[in-house]
């Protein structure tokens, strides 16, 4: 009697496993976010004053590296003009920060690049998704040199970093955090079977289920609308919060709701031209950020109440309340970190919630745009 041994196969990753890897990649950038501010917070982002996307990836080994990179710091203004006299005990504890910053950028891109390879040589990724997988990893590509133009604006006269190129520098996270977390939402929706590889199989067959064409009503209609205007909301007052980081304007103002007794700020317009003042002037960041969460807070509660009168699906309703309940949670820690005067591990949270908050409102924006109704 003979035995036939079957040819070995393996199943090759599907779409969901693309989506569960795209996730991931969103939480690290959450990660570089959150940590991000911390970075700013503790005035570590000038304690690299070099980029080497390669070697850098090494922290000094031994005292002669540390006193070398320490030597470098004491060049710049930062060093001469705020921390004069620091030891280099005090140096280590910004370098880590700054380190450990840039090196979840590295991670970030191994991280997407290596799967990326796998997913497109085993199918789960169609040739015809490549281009947009490219943009998104050139993207984050991107967002490392504006991280590194952004330190380099701190190292000649300044003592801090532009409050414009750290704008541009979250900017650029939040549209590949969002884009991304749409990306991977895409794939988990639409699923495809598996695609079944062994010898003498060839490359087997993949297909995958495209997704549903909206067919909304007008209150539909109505809330797709409104939930992509939410998420431009939450993008710009995000940008306003960094020009408010880099004005240090957190600290102008720290009472609420007035401030400081009054309506607006003190001299709103003081610098000339006017417009400038929109970005330069501490007092007028901070009122601009404090009207946008505002904005922000009535909008996010105007589409929790319309989607539930537009026949939603669950999902949507899920996104409409994640969005209120973060958003006013938002609002909440953002008045306390104010007039906490804007301690540590509160402005942390108050931007990693944020970040929160923006992915739920494209994920209700992703909801909104492929609910098919009958």
């Amino acid at each position: 009697m003979t035995t036939t041994i079957p040819a070995a196969s393996w199943t090759a990753p599907n779409r969901r496993a693309v989506g569960f890897w795209l996730l991931a990649v969103a939480a690290i950038i959450v990660a570089m976010v959150t940590l991000g501010g911390l970075t700013r917070l503790t005035g570590s982002g000038l304690s690299i004053t070099e980029w080497d996307p390669i070697m850098g990836a090494i922290p000094p080994l031994g005292d002669a590296a540390w006193h070398a990179a320490f030597a470098k710091y004491q060049l710049i203004p930062q060093y001469r003009l705020e921390n004069h006299g620091m030891s280099l005990a005090d140096f280590k504890g910004i370098y880590w920060w700054e380190w450990t910053h840039r090196f979840l950028g590295r991670l970030l891109g191994v991280v997407f690049f290596v799967p990326f390879i796998w997913f497109a040589w085993s199918g789960a990724i169609a040739r015809r998704e490549w281009p947009r997988m490219v943009l998104l990893f050139i993207l984050g590509g991107l967002q490392g040199f504006v991280g590194w133009w952004m330190v380099e604006s701190g190292l000649e006269t300044r003592v801090s970093v532009s409050q414009y190129r750290l704008a541009l520098h979250l900017g650029v996270a939040v549209l590949l955090l969002g884009a991304i977390l749409w990306i991977a939402l895409e794939y988990l929706r639409t699923p495809s079977p598996p695609r079944i590889w062994g010898r003498g199989q060839g490359e087997g067959v993949s297909t995958s289920v495209a997704l549903p064409a909206p067919a909304l009503g007008s209150e539909g209609e109505g809330v797709r609308l409104y939930s992509f205007a939410l998420v431009a909301l939450i993008y710009l007052q995000m940008l306003l919060g960094a020009l408010v980081a880099g004005l240090h304007a957190g600290l102008v103002y720290n009472t609420w709701p007035s401030m400081d007794g009054r309506v607006f700020p003190e001299a709103p317009f003081a610098v000339a031209p006017w417009w400038r003042n929109f970005f330069e002037n501490p007092g007028l960041a901070q009122f601009d950020h404090r009207i946008g969460a505002y904005v922000v807070f009535l909008a996010a509660m105007a589409i929790a109440f319309r989607t539930r009168g537009a026949r939603p699906s669950a999902q949507s309703v899920n996104a409409a309340g994640l969005v209120a309940g973060l958003t006013l949670f938002q609002v909440v820690l953002g008045i306390v970190t104010l007039v906490s005067q804007a301690p540590l591990t509160l402005a942390a949270l108050h931007q990693l919630t944020a970040a929160l908050l923006l992915c739920a409102a494209v994920w209700l924006a992703f909801e909104a745009r492929y609910a098919a109704r009958p």
